[in-house]
């Protein structure tokens, strides 16, 4: 049984279709929000072998005509040079301005794709079909698209919202434990800022509950996206609770060194850390979450040889710093957020040594 999530967009409504065993469906779903053409098949070379012959048997049985992109599996393919390289494809496909994208994959083939679909032609439609946990409940839904600069994460992008979302929670299940490990910190995420009951529930957690889990924070992304589209106002911006610091991770580790979940959830503890000492959070909360983090063997200390001068560095090409100033997420309690821009380079200093004890 398929859950249908709708996420309310004034201008451009759209639904997360969430499921098991639902790629087979993968065509008769485009079908309804899509009319048949050409269309390209955008995944990488992991995620191929398992799913691409499927959805594509899907999409042809739906009457479209499909070229296949198959892009290197891993975050150096969040870059232009592969945008570029994936949008010759495309043009040498005969791709024209009325053909769309289908992103098959995580969140690297999502960002990619959609940012390929948001610039091709100055724009088409395009699909995600996620197929990992970061990706079904947090980066296929909300329209941000990008690719990766050598300075920083995601600083080159545009918002391209998808015309649809199908989540079939059966790819989880080939995940390796690792890769499905840091999906949720995005999850506990999720629960801190707005569902602290959903701390329980990962407390007693079993896999069999990944559809209405999954649905559940597809709900909240959903939710957060129909009121702040574009992340004018801060409500949007509460996503990034425990991004600023593992954005800085990622960068200055090197892209590779941690998934993308693993980064953020030693940013989830910095974060954790401000809000004991500059929200009133409850240290027993920070601790339950901290927990629920190490619970799915993530980790929550900074690696020692990951210089905090670098990191401050790193922190400055943020996008969410405005014209300097920090704009930092904190929790005052467990199931809110809000942004402060209170908090100093001292502060997050503070936080990143810390985190090394």
């Amino acid at each position: 049984m398929a859950i249908r999530v709708p996420v309310l967009l004034r201008q451009a409504p759209y639904e997360v279709i969430v499921g098991t065993d639902i790629l087979a469906r993968a065509g008769e779903f485009i079908l309804q929000v899509l009319p048949a053409g050409k269309c390209a098949l955008i995944t990488d070379s992991n995620i191929a072998p398992l799913y691409g012959d499927k959805v594509k048997a899907s999409l042809e049985g739906a009457g479209f005509k499909v070229i296949s992109v198959i892009v290197p599996a891993g975050e150096t393919s969040k870059s232009l040079t592969q945008a570029e390289a994936v949008c010759d494809t495309l043009i040498a496909g005969g791709l024209d301005r009325h053909a769309h994208v289908v992103a098959l994959g995580g969140g690297v083939v999502g960002d990619l794709a959609g940012f390929v679909a948001s610039i091709y032609h100055r724009g088409i439609p395009h699909v995600q079909i996620p197929t990992s946990v970061v990706a079904q409940v947090d980066s296929a839904i909300g329209g941000k698209t990008g690719v990766n600069a050598a300075q920083g994460k995601n600083l080159i992008g545009s918002f391209h919202q998808p015309s649809l979302v199908v989540a079939d929670c059966a790819t989880l299940e080939t995940l390796p434990q690792r890769e499905f490990d840091e999906g949720m910190a995005e999850v506990i995420k999720h629960a801190v800022i707005r569902d602290a009951s959903m701390l329980a529930a990962l407390e007693t957690y079993t896999r069999p509950e990944l559809p209405a889990l999954i649905a559940r924070n597809v709900k909240i992304k959903a939710c957060i996206v129909a009121e702040d589209e574009q992340e004018k106002n801060d409500l949007r911006a509460l996503l990034n609770f425990g991004h600023t610091i593992g954005h800085a991770i990622e960068n200055t580790a090197g892209y590779g060194r941690y998934l993308h979940g693993e980064a953020i959830s030693i940013g989830l503890a910095a974060a954790l850390h401000l809000s004991v000492e500059k929200a009133g959070l409850a240290r027993s909360d920070a601790n339950r979450v901290l927990a629920a983090l190490e619970g799915f063997r993530l980790p929550v200390e900074m690696p020692a040889d990951l210089a905090t001068n670098d990191l401050l560095t790193a922190l400055r090409l943020d996008k969410k710093f405005r014209e300097g100033s920090i704009r930092f997420v904190l929790t005052k309690a467990l199931g809110s957020a809000y942004v402060s821009d209170e908090i100093t380079m001292e502060d997050l200093r503070g936080a990143i040594e810390a985190l090394r004890k």
